[in-house]
């Protein structure tokens, strides 16, 4: 391929250094709110976000169109943001350790993602999630009072 002596290869146009570039950025609530969820949720010992009626309301929203915010309440203003984080556990993770590392997270990634600082995370253990229930026994293999019908 030939290459043409008046064309000189430069920065790509995203790159282009505007040292006094004016203007302002709003980062608004919903966003920290998707941050912190996404980061909440990674954490190793977390069932889910939210408490469980939020939760009975979010499968329904799930249904319709995701809400990844669910259980997070975020404070934004230019430059700071506290958030609020409600989670249900899985059992027999340690619920304080837990907590610490759902706030670390939610700090890092809030932080990292939007460079507002953080001046809190409170984070609410709703419930602890044991497991699914046991059905029982088949209606073909037990009769009238739990006798097994062979």
């Amino acid at each position: 391929m030939e290459q043409h002596p008046e064309v000189q290869p430069g920065p790509p146009a995203y790159a282009v250094d505007v040292p006094e570039a004016t203007g302002r950025t709003v980062i608004n609530e919903q966003a920290v709110a998707k941050v912190a969820a996404a980061a909440a949720r990674a954490v190793p010992g977390v069932h889910s976000l939210g408490s469980a009626p939020s939760r009975a309301l979010g499968a329904i929203r799930d249904a319709v169109g995701a809400d990844h915010a669910s259980g997070v309440r975020a404070e934004a203003g230019t430059s700071q943001a506290a958030v609020d984080v409600t989670l249900v556990a899985k059992y027999g993770v340690p619920l304080q350790r837990l907590a610490d590392d759902v706030r670390a997270a939610v700090y890092r990634a809030v932080e990292q993602l939007t460079g507002l600082a953080v001046i809190e995370v409170n984070v609410e253990i709703a419930d602890v999630f044991i497991g699914e229930s046991k059905p029982s026994a088949s209606p073909q293999s037990a009769g009238p009072a739990g006798i097994e019908v062979l």
